[in-house]
């Protein structure tokens, strides 16, 4: 199996249910708090491709930060990269990452078909 990356905020619950479902199950995972070590530019773009979504659909538009900054008002897809890099509480999560594919573990519960994707 591929090298798997856990994009994690331990204050998400459901990120913390990936993160026990995947240590309960033996699986190794570089686990990432994305909050202490944000992502460079090169690597939110490499994710993109990996989830094959723009960025508009990595935001977390019900952050209230979101909607202090405006965001909405963003068309640009470079613009709102710099912002999320600057605030990547704005990324959604939890984002499991593999070699050439990345989810976004949202149910929590769909997450062992997600790993099955890997294999």
């Amino acid at each position: 199996m591929q090298k798997l990356e856990l994009w994690h905020n331990i204050s998400c619950s459901k990120s913390n249910s990936a993160k026990d479902f995947l240590d309960q199950n033996g699986f190794e995972i570089l686990v990432r708090d994305y909050l202490l070590n944000p992502p460079s530019k090169v690597e939110i773009e490499d994710l993109l491709k990996k989830l094959n979504i723009s960025i508009f659909d990595l935001v977390r538009t019900g952050e209230d930060l979101y909607k202090d900054l405006k965001l909405e008002n963003i068309k640009d897809e470079d613009k709102l990269i710099d912002a999320v890099l600057l605030n990547p509480i704005l990324i959604q999560r939890p984002i499991l990452v593999g070699e050439n594919k990345a989810f976004i573990v949202r149910p929590p519960v769909i997450i062992e078909d997600i790993i099955n994707s890997f294999i």
